[in-house]
């Protein structure tokens, strides 16, 4: 049976939804009950091989009180609660998302922060009213389209100001003798298929101007995971 489930007509979580989102991804991200089920900490720590903490570390660390903080994508589990308290009540975190029901899932998760706000958005156009201290991409560029990587690149970087950062959190080529390699190898041939260019190419080779910036990039987990820190010069 295939996994991919043509959206109903007048089904409002499928309203807007690009279609990579629902021929690839409807399974993961755009069918509301699909939804439900994936998204808790057990499913992100089980499909990150138990390294979901460290890795949000890598970006929460960077998160100070009185932050204003856009994350470009909802993520399953806890991270965006985690990421809105420490901006604390004086700061501002700003989640935005393309599909309905992630945005629906967001809103839930942060209706008890006052300093939080949801927005529906394209990452790759959405514009801040003021400027953001760290904006954040958390294991979405290896979901999206080459094309639209860049878009979202460009996007983030034109929009970090003097003094601030833009994190990119998200699988990198494994080394040779991780095993976990042949097994990720299989999954983006059936499940993940626009994840292994970042195997080939880094994240700064998606940005347009990118010798404007200074790159830092870390790998975990031999070699499977990339934290890329990226500041204006």
């Amino acid at each position: 049976m295939s996994r991919n489930h043509p959206p109903l007509p007048c089904n409002p979580y499928y309203e807007g939804v690009p279609d990579y989102m629902t021929e690839v991804y409807d399974w993961a991200y755009v069918n509301p009950r699909r939804a439900a089920l994936l998204d808790r900490n057990l499913v992100v720590s089980t499909l990150l091989f138990l390294n979901d903490q460290r890795l949000m570390r890598r970006y929460l660390q960077q998160i100070r009180p009185g932050m204003r903080v856009w994350q470009v994508a909802h993520v399953y589990g806890d991270l965006v609660q985690k990421a809105a308290a420490r901006v604390r009540k004086h700061g501002e975190f700003i989640l935005t998302d393309i599909t309905p029901v992630q945005v629906e899932h967001g809103v839930h998760k942060l209706a008890a922060y006052p300093q939080a706000r949801v927005v529906r958005a394209d990452a790759a156009n959405y514009r801040l009213e003021q400027p953001a201290d760290l904006i954040c991409s958390f294991f979405l560029l290896h979901e999206v389209p080459d094309e639209l990587k860049q878009r979202i690149v460009d996007n983030m970087l034109s929009q970090v100001p003097e003094g601030g950062k833009a994190v990119f959190v998200d699988y990198h080529k494994p080394a040779p003798w991780q095993p976990i390699g042949w097994l990720l190898k299989w999954v983006n041939r059936v499940l993940e298929p626009f994840a292994e260019a970042l195997w080939r190419n880094e994240i700064a080779s998606y940005a347009s101007d990118a010798q404007a910036f200074d790159w830092h990039k870390e790998t975990l987990f031999g070699g499977v995971y990339q934290v890329v820190t990226v500041s204006r010069r």
